[in-house]
């Protein structure tokens, strides 16, 4: 079975909202990557306890709310069932250097939610 994994907010101005998450929930943030693909990683719990950690990201296109991402086995097998099934791939397959295979989809419903397929040899 599939379980959600990761969780992404979007931001337009991330100091505010660093200083906000970390004031109200004391999460924290991590720089990722660099310009012009700097991403925002939020640690929101110790490792170990119930949650799920998350991330920054900034909106664009279909990706304009918070989006939660699936860990999947087979990236190209989903994205075909998703399609089978009535649903749209928003983003297609692409690489996260070092984490996985990462989509992102439409159910029919229009709800989008991301897709990752964990392969550390991931490369772009």
């Amino acid at each position: 079975m599939s379980r959600v994994v990761h969780f992404e907010i979007p931001v337009t101005d991330v100091e505010a909202a660093k200083e906000f998450y970390s004031q109200v929930f004391g999460w924290t943030m991590t720089r990722w990557g660099e310009e012009p693909n700097v991403y925002w990683l939020i640690t929101t719990g110790e490792p170990g306890t119930p949650g799920i950690d998350g991330g920054f990201y900034t909106p664009q296109g279909e990706l304009k709310g918070t989006v939660n991402t699936i860990d999947v086995a087979n990236l190209d097998e989903m994205i075909a069932k998703i399609l089978a099934c009535g649903g749209e791939i928003v983003i297609p397959k692409g690489p996260v250097p070092g984490v996985g295979w990462l989509a992102y989809a439409k159910d029919p419903g229009g709800a989008v939610f991301g897709m990752m397929q964990t392969d550390p040899n991931a490369t772009m």
